[in-house]
């Protein structure tokens, strides 16, 4: 049987209604399909000059899986370390580091760069978004403590990361400064920014519900699980955060076809406002998650070229 054959998308459940019995069962046979060889037509194929492994990080209370792209050669750099990119995935309640791979073996093979994919924890009842900020936090932390064991230069790094994972990253960005650790960049695709009550009041969200896909149901069941009863959503909404000056130069990157656009916009003028360095790209037509589609994506490569240029001069020697 071919792997086409073996491993087929699952349909899209109800969102509004899906139960958390049913929410596991499609996010393990999603994520079998965006792991497996049959997605690629769709994911895009890994660049030959990367090395890809699974690894895994003890961390309090967790060993965490990661997945790592590096240069399959040494470079000149090998002395003192390549720079370092902690990457996180998007999907928020279902997605895999191994769904990035056509672009963190991009970056690895080309910057070149040690990239950090984090497969952090998913939400689900339990399982909330401070849980995955923690693990995109913890990974960095780690990493960034143990340069030398993972073949990187600590004073140059950056956090990257789609949707739900740019979200993360952003957060990253923001206890990164806190903790006196110097970020050289943030790059930040089609990010959510904001999971409290004003999450749904802009008006690409208006737009964009139904059209080109059910992003509405979808976004209501992430906030859900993103934040439970009683739990504080500002604190895990980067558009909120009390102070945003100091933080390492950002590239945010927005679809314009995507109901979240304006959480990249509105964060991208919060960043300048604070008088951090920020770049806002949009993508005229690009759909939600268009970086990570670049077999029915055709600006994914651009941008896929905008973001290696914009971390190769944020991480030069």
């Amino acid at each position: 049987m071919s792997e086409l054959a073996a491993v087929t998308r699952p349909p899209e459940p109800d969102f509004a209604a899906i139960t958390t019995e049913e929410l596991l069962v499609y996010r393990d046979a999603e994520n079998r399909f965006r792991a497996s060889g049959a997605a690629r037509a769709i994911l895009g194929e890994p660049d030959p000059g990367a090395a890809i492994e699974w690894r895994k990080i003890a961390l309090p209370g967790r060993d965490l899986p990661v997945r790592v792209c590096r240069p399959a050669r040494a470079g000149d750099e090998a002395g003192t370390g390549l720079p370092l990119v902690v990457h996180v995935h998007g999907g928020g309640f279902v997605g895999t580091a191994a769904q990035c791979d056509w672009t963190n073996s991009h970056v690895a093979a080309r910057l070149p760069a040690v990239v950090v994919s984090v497969e952090h924890r998913l939400l689900a009842p339990g399982s909330s978004l401070a849980d995955a900020a923690d693990d995109g936090w913890d990974v960095l932390r780690h990493v960034l403590r143990q340069g030398a064991q993972w073949g990187v230069d600590p004073a140059r790094a950056a956090v990257f990361g789609e949707s739900c994972g740019a979200l993360i990253s952003a957060l990253a960005a923001v206890r990164a400064r806190d903790a006196g650790l110097e970020l050289k960049a943030q790059v930040l695709v089609n990010p959510v920014a904001d999971v409290t009550e004003t999450m749904f009041d802009c008006p690409s969200i208006a737009e964009y519900a139904y059209s080109p896909s059910r992003a509405l149901p979808l976004l209501r069941l992430f906030q859900r699980l993103a934040v439970p009863l009683g739990a504080d959503a500002g604190a895990v909404s980067p558009l909120y955060a009390d102070d945003l000056s100091g933080l390492a130069p950002a590239l945010v990157v927005v679809p314009t076809q995507d109901a979240v656009a304006d959480h990249g916009r509105c964060y991208a003028e919060r960043l300048r406002e604070a008088g951090t360095s920020v770049r806002l790209t949009e993508y005229p037509g690009a759909k939600h998650a268009f970086l990570t589609l670049p077999g029915v994506e055709p600006q994914a490569e651009a941008a896929q070229t905008e973001i290696l240029a914009f971390l190769r001069a944020a991480l030069a020697t």
